[in-house]
């Protein structure tokens, strides 16, 4: 079992960056393929980018393609989300989400997630 903590959230003004952590328990974080999702008020949670056990493939959706970039560290059990160029759009609680059975496709489905930090919240002022 792992346990997930985000850390990195706060209010910025559009065009600002912020830096996602996401720190888990457990000394088996290798072995887990990690995924950042967010949700804005009124909608659905939405995948935002992904992370193989290694670090080697990496998956970002359109929305956030150029802009945020999704890394690990397994020697500090964490995994980061970078975001630059920020958007108001872009506002939203974003949770990290550990995959045990991660097979090589990023299909972004919540189901495929075993574990689930309790999200960190990103506003993004226009």
């Amino acid at each position: 079992q792992v346990q997930l903590v985000e850390s990195g959230g706060g209010l910025v003004q559009a065009g600002g960056s912020l830096r996602l952590s996401c720190a888990a328990s457990g000394r088996t974080f290798s072995s887990y393929a990690m995924g950042w999702f967010r949700q804005a008020p009124g909608k659905e949670r939405e995948f935002v980018a992904g992370i193989s056990r290694s670090g080697s493939s990496t998956f970002h959706a359109d929305s956030v393609k150029g802009r945020f970039t999704i890394s690990r560290d397994n020697a500090k059990n964490t995994v980061y989300l970078q975001m630059n160029s920020l958007k108001p759009e872009d506002t939203a609680v974003y949770y990290c989400a550990a995959d045990q059975n991660y097979g090589g496709r990023w299909h972004g489905r919540e189901s495929e997630y075993d574990y689930w930090g309790q999200g960190t919240q990103v506003t993004v002022s226009s």
